[in-house]
C-alpha cells in the first residue's frame, strides 16, 4: 500500500498484539481454525483500513461508535421485528465507546448483542408455537405492514408480540391462500396430486416451524468469526453501501464459485423485509431469457428437481443462491410473489433451466430499424443493445491481438451501419449496470474527435483525467442513449461525456443508478507479512475514488439526468445510490477546460433541438393508444407499490388478489383486442424504444433541415 501513516498505524496494531503473535505462529502449524488474539486483531485492523483508507473520511469519535451500534442492530435485524427500543437502549452504556473497544482488542459487546438477537430468536419461535397450538382466527378485519422502514423497533415487549402475532397470521394466510389459488386454477387430478405432494405435504402451521427451525439453527450455528463479521460489515457500511467486511470462509466460498463456474438463473438477490428479492436480471442469463421473472419480484420458496420446495424467507441470501445455483440444464422452480402485483401478490411457480450466462449472448447487438411515419420520409435507425461494459482482461494482458472488447464490437456494428447509411443511431444502455472503465472510455471515443473523458479523484486527493486514446471517430451521426434507473457505473460515465460533448440526446427515466464510487479490495491477510504471518483474517472492500464529469459533477447518488424523461415502470421503483443508507453524498468539482467549438467531428445538439423532441414525445404520449395504454400500466404498478399493508382478513386478502387479477386480465384482453383489429401483434413489443425510434427519427430530420 501507498498510504504511509496507515502503516503506521498497523505497526501499532500488531504491537498492541504482540502478546499473541507466537500463539498466532504456534496455531498456523497445528491448523487451528481460530487462534488466541486473531478476533481481536481482525477488529482492529479493519477498523483501521476503514479510518485510513475509505474515501469518506469519519472522525474517530463518539457519534461515529454510535452511528456503528445502531448499524449492528440493523444488520442483525433489518426488518425490525426481533429487537425493541429497550433491547438497543440496554446496550446503551456500549453506544459511545463501542469503536474504542474494538481498537482496544475488546469485543464482548459484539458477542452480547449477538446473544440477544439469539434469544430474542428462541422467544420468537416459543411465542409462535404457542399462538398456533391455541389457534388463529382470520376473519378479524386487521391489516399488517411488512416494510417497517418507517416505523422503526417496537417500543416494548407487549408491542413486538403484537407484531409477532400479526406476522405470524401473514405468513399462515400466505400459505392458505396459496394452496387455495393453486388448487383453483387447475381440476386435472395429475396435476392436484403433484400440488398435493409439492406444496400441501406440509400444513401451513408445519412450514412455518420449518422455516423457524432452519433460521434459528443458522444463526446459532454462527462462530465468533462469523459473528464478528456480521459486526465488521456493519462498521463498513456506515462508512458507504458498498463497503463490506469477508471473513475467510466468505472468501474461499467466492473463489470456490468462481473457479467451479457454478451455473444459476442469472440474477441479482438482495434481501429485504425477510423476502429475497430480484434486484436485476443478467442480460442473456436464464432467468432473462424465460421472461417472467422480474426486477422487484420476491422468491419465497425454491424447489429442486423431483424435489420438495424449501422456504426462502427469513433465509439469508448466501443461503439462497445455494439452492438457486446448481448444474447446467437442471431446473429450479421459483416461487415468487410479483412485484407488479403489490401486496396482494399470491404465489407464483416460476421453472427455470440452469445455465451459464455466455460472452457471445451478453455481446453487443446491433439491428436496423425503419420508422415510417405517415406523410414523411422513412428513416432508417441503427439500433445497438449493450448490456455492459465487457473486455477479455486476460486476452488483452497475453497480447491476444482479437481479444473480446465491447469497443471492438460496437466499433464493428458502427461501421455496418455506416455503410447502411442509417440516418441515425440508438445505443440503449438501459440494462447496463457498468462494467471496464478503459471500455467505458474507448467506447466514448467511437462518437467524439478526442477529449477528456472521465475525472477520478482518490482519498487523497489526487485527480486523473482519463482521456479518449483514439483521435478517430467511427460514428459522427445523430445519436440518442437510451437509459434507466439500471444504467449504473460505467454507463454513467458515457452517458454524461455524450450529454456533456452535446453529442447525443438522452432519454429514458428521470436518473440513473447513481453509483459514482470506485471500489477496491484490501487482502487484509496480506498486511500481517510484515510480522511473516500466514495468518487468515479476511478481506474489506470499500469506497477509494470518486468519478466526476468532464463538466465537474459527479454522478454520485443524483445520478445523470435525460434530456427527455419517458414514463416507465422503473421510475416508481426504490432502485438506486439514493436509496441505500449512508450513500456518500454528490459532489462537484472544477471543471474541465473544454472548448466544444472545436468539436468538428459531429453536430453540436442544440437546447432548441432539445425542446422539439421533448414536445413531440409529449404529444404522443397524449394521443397515441399504445404509449396511453403504457401510462395506465405504469400507473396502476405504482398504485399497487404505494400500498404498504395487507388485509388480515382471509376474505378481504382474497378479494384483493382477484381484484388486482381481475384488473390485469381485463387490461391483458383490451390489448389483444386492440392488437387484432389493428393486425399487429404487441406481445413483448418495447413501447419505450419504439417511441425512442421516433424520437431519433426526427431528431435526424431536424438535423437535415438545418436547426
Amino acid at each position: 500500500m501507498k498510504n504511509k501513516r496507515f502503516f503506521r498505524n498497523l505497526a501499532v496494531v500488531i504491537l498492541i498484539a504482540a502478546g499473541c503473535t507466537y500463539a498466532i505462529a504456534s496455531a498456523v502449524k497445528t491448523g487451528a481454525s481460530i487462534v488466541p488474539g486473531q478476533l481481536e486483531l481482525t477488529g482492529r485492523l479493519t477498523a483501521k483500513a476503514l479510518e485510513n483508507n475509505h474515501l469518506r473520511k469519519l472522525p474517530q469519535d463518539a457519534g461515529l461508535s454510535s452511528r456503528i451500534y445502531d448499524e449492528y442492530f440493523k444488520m442483525l435485524d433489518p426488518g425490525y421485528c426481533y429487537f425493541t427500543r429497550q433491547d438497543i437502549i440496554s446496550f446503551g452504556k456500549d453506544r459511545f465507546r463501542l469503536l474504542d473497544e474494538i481498537n482496544n482488542g475488546e469485543l464482548r459487546a459484539v458477542y452480547a448483542v449477538y446473544d440477544r438477537y439469539l434469544e430474542r430468536l428462541r422467544e420468537y419461535r416459543a411465542y409462535v408455537e404457542k399462538l398456533m397450538q391455541k389457534g388463529i382466527s382470520f376473519d378479524v378485519d386487521e391489516s399488517f405492514t411488512a416494510d417497517r422502514k418507517n416505523i422503526g423497533y417496537c417500543a416494548d415487549d407487549k408491542a413486538l408480540k403484537e407484531l409477532w402475532r400479526k406476522r405470524l397470521k401473514n405468513d399462515l394466510l400466505y400459505y392458505r391462500l396459496m394452496q387455495k389459488v393453486m388448487e383453483e386454477r387447475s381440476k386435472d387430478p395429475a396435476v392436484q396430486a403433484d400440488l398435493k405432494k409439492r406444496w400441501f405435504k406440509k400444513s401451513p402451521e408445519d412450514k412455518v416451524r420449518s422455516r423457524l427451525h432452519d433460521q434459528y439453527n443458522h444463526a446459532a450455528q454462527a462462530d465468533k468469526m462469523d459473528i464478528l463479521g456480521i459486526f465488521l460489515s456493519a462498521m463498513a457500511q456506515v462508512y458507504g453501501p458498498h463497503s463490506h467486511y469477508s471473513t475467510p470462509k466468505q472468501e474461499e466460498d467466492f473463489d470456490i464459485q468462481f473457479k467451479l463456474s457454478l451455473t444459476g438463473i442469472g440474477a441479482t438477490l438482495t434481501s429485504e423485509d425477510g423476502y429475497i428479492k430480484i434486484v436485476d436480471l443478467v442480460p442473456g442469463g436464464p432467468a432473462d431469457k424465460h421472461g417472467k421473472l422480474k426486477p422487484e419480484d420476491r422468491i419465497i420458496a425454491v424447489t429442486q428437481e423431483k424435489g420438495e420446495p424449501v422456504d426462502v424467507i427469513d433465509m439469508s441470501v448466501s443461503n439462497a443462491v445455494k439452492l438457486i445455483r446448481g448444474p447446467a440444464g437442471s431446473k429450479v422452480t421459483l416461487t415468487v410473489l410479483a412485484a407488479e402485483k403489490g401486496s396482494a401478490a399470491l404465489p407464483e411457480d416460476i421453472t427455470i433451466t440452469r445455465g451459464k450466462v455466455e460472452l457471445k449472448e451478453n455481446a453487443a447487438s446491433g439491428r436496423i430499424e425503419t420508422v415510417a411515419e405517415p406523410g414523411k420520409k422513412a428513416r432508417r435507425i441503427g439500433v445497438i443493445k449493450l448490456n455492459n461494459f465487457y473486455m477479455d482482461f486476460e486476452g488483452a494482458a497475453r497480447g491476444l491481438p482479437d481479444y473480446r472488447s465491447c469497443t471492438r464490437d460496437v466499433r464493428k456494428i458502427l461501421s455496418d451501419f455506416n455503410a447502411a447509411k442509417v440516418d441515425a443511431v440508438i445505443l440503449d444502455l438501459r440494462s447496463n449496470s457498468g462494467g471496464s472503465l478503459p471500455e467505458a472510455i474507448t467506447l466514448s471515443g467511437l462518437f467524439i474527435t478526442q477529449g477528456p473523458i472521465v475525472q477520478v479523484v482518490d482519498a487523497a486527493n489526487n485527480l486523473d483525467v482519463h482521456n479518449d486514446p483514439d483521435r478517430r471517430i467511427a460514428y459522427s451521426g445523430p445519436l440518442v442513449v437510451m437509459v434507466s434507473k439500471f444504467s449504473a457505473s460505467s454507463s454513467e460515465i458515457l452517458a454524461g461525456a455524450m450529454q456533456d460533448y452535446r453529442r447525443a440526446l438522452l432519454v429514458g427515466d428521470s436518473r440513473t443508478y447513481g453509483k459514482g464510487t470506485v471500489l477496491s479490495v484490501t487482502n487484509l491477510s496480506r498486511l500481517l507479512r510484515v510480522i511473516n504471518s500466514k495468518l487468515s483474517i479476511g478481506s474489506l472492500t470499500h469506497e477509494i475514488a470518486m468519478f466526476y464529469r468532464i463538466n465537474g459533477q459527479s454522478n454520485q447518488a443524483r445520478g445523470i439526468q435525460p434530456d427527455i424523461v419517458l414514463p416507465s415502470f422503473t421510475e416508481s421503483m426504490e432502485i438506486g445510490e439514493i436509496y441505500n443508507d449512508n450513500h456518500l453524498p454528490w459532489r462537484a468539482i472544477k471543471p474541465l477546460d473544454v472548448d466544444m467549438r472545436s468539436f468538428t467531428g459531429y453536430r453540436l445538439l442544440t437546447g432548441e433541438v432539445k425542446e422539439q423532441l421533448a414536445k413531440s414525445s409529449q404529444s404522443r404520449f397524449k394521443k397515441d393508444p399504445a404509449l396511453l395504454r403504457f401510462l395506465k400500466d405504469a400507473e396502476r404498478f405504482k398504485k399497487i407499490r404505494d400500498r404498504k399493508s395487507v388485509s388480515l382478513n382471509e376474505k378481504q386478502r382474497l378479494k384483493e388478489y382477484y381484484d388486482e387479477k381481475a384488473a390485469a386480465d381485463q387490461m391483458e384482453k383490451l390489448i389483444e383486442n386492440q392488437d387484432k383489429t389493428t393486425n399487429k401483434k404487441s406481445s413483448g413489443k418495447d413501447v419505450l424504444l419504439q417511441e425512442t425510434l421516433r424520437i431519433a427519427a426526427e431528431y435526424s430530420t431536424l438535423l437535415n433541415s438545418g436547426k
